[in-house]
């Protein structure tokens, strides 16, 4: 097949510029995916248990996006699934994000309650409160709560995250990280929540499942591909390449590296099938303090199974390094004010090619949900190329 449309990368940007090209434009599209398997960090599978296992971490999907839904809806069917998360600190276990609930299984009776009125009685039953606005509370037992959340459960648990304490994170970030003041021990409460029934995999082989898509596995795109900055000329196979590129690796790989590397995130994960059915009592448990690892994953409480096992994964969070087989991929752009100006450079050198398309988590050094990432491919897709 001789492509009309090349794109790099078979995760969730990718894909879903590939079925938007294949399916409304009748073009012949070539997806080049440098791994061996289809969905990026998305990819599940079934294992010797019959387990459903997020090989690259849980992968929860949730929106208010209605045309996101809607899109992936004629790709899956669901299962209902609201995710839950528990964080173990001075031997409790604490619902997250911290809330009521998480009020009163953290603190003695008495004072729980008298916090309890405190937040209602300043910020209204169902509100959400920052940490960062809690600890500047002129109300010292509203202060004191948002100095312990910060300590006992965001301060370590993000150290070990990002490598680095949270004042060298973005401000935007630690501003995000919530109390709640309601007893909803939902992770998320948006409108859709589910889980593809039959696992993320088989939604990207019906994304990637129309015949105009031919699908390449195992491919260094970047070793078949020439970038002439000056004529702005995109050469594939040797050739010039006039349609349309869609990339949605890192930025800096594009332009092997000529202005430096970006700063990213990895994560090891330490999979184990134990011989019992249940190993905690929700689908994720996080450990702020006590461990090296950040939290453990139960896969069966996501899709649930007939298993007398069951199988876990632990998260430990490293610096992404290129050339260590075991810290090669980047899971999370760094955000910091450095990092992002040397994005924009990149980002300059990009918009030298009229024929090049970059999006994605990597692409755009963004932090995307699932349906940020369709959403923004399908919005790409339609105002760029279905006009």
């Amino acid at each position: 097949m001789s492509p009309q449309i090349l794109i790099i990368g078979a995760g969730f940007s990718g894909a879903v510029m590939a079925e938007r090209f294949a399916s409304q434009l009748d073009k012949r599209v070539l997806v080049l995916e440098q791994r061996d398997h289809i969905g990026g960090n998305c990819f599940d599978f079934r294992n010797e248990a019959g387990i459903y296992v997020h090989r690259y971490g849980p992968h929860l999907f949730h929106t208010n996006k209605k045309r996101v839904w809607d899109y992936l809806t004629q790709f899956t069917e669901w299962h209902r699934y609201e995710h839950q998360v528990l964080s173990r600190v001075d031997g409790q276990l604490v619902p997250m994000p911290f809330n009521l609930n998480s009020l009163h299984a953290y603190f003695p009776a008495e004072r729980a309650q008298m916090v309890e009125a405190l937040l209602i009685e300043h910020y209204g039953l169902g509100a959400r409160v920052s940490i960062m606005d809690l600890r500047q509370h002129s109300n010292q037992q509203l202060q004191a709560l948002g100095q312990t959340v910060y300590e006992r459960f965001f301060l370590n648990y993000t150290t070990k995250q990002w490598g680095c304490g949270p004042e060298e994170i973005a401000p935007e970030v630690i501003a995000r990280v919530p109390v709640l003041v309601d007893r909803d021990n939902r992770y998320f409460q948006d409108k859709y929540q589910a889980i593809p029934a039959q696992g993320y995999t088989a939604v990207f082989e019906k994304l990637l499942g129309h015949s105009n898509i031919e699908l390449q596995l195992n491919q260094d795109a970047l070793q078949r591909m020439r970038f002439d900055q000056i004529a702005g000329d995109i050469y594939f196979d040797g050739e010039l390449f006039t349609g349309p590129v869609i990339y949605t690796g890192m930025l800096d790989a594009l332009f092997d590296y000529c202005e430096g590397e970006l700063p990213y995130r990895s994560l090891q994960f330490v999979l184990e099938t134990l011989d019992q059915e249940e190993f905690q009592p929700v689908t994720t448990v996080n450990y702020p303090n006590e461990e090296t690892f950040t939290r453990i994953t139960e896969f069966k409480h996501i899709l649930p199974d007939n298993s007398t096992k069951t199988t876990i994964v632990r998260e430990y969070p490293q610096d992404f390094d290129r050339h260590d087989p075991e810290k090669n991929i980047p899971y999370y752009p760094v955000f910091k004010e450095e990092n992002e100006q040397a994005y924009a450079v990149y980002r300059q050198l990009a918009q030298r090619f009229t024929t090049l398309t970059v999006l994605g988590r990597l692409a755009d050094y963004q932090y995307y949900n699932m349906d940020d990432a369709i959403e923004r491919a399908l919005s790409l897709f339609e105002a760029r190329y279905a006009g």
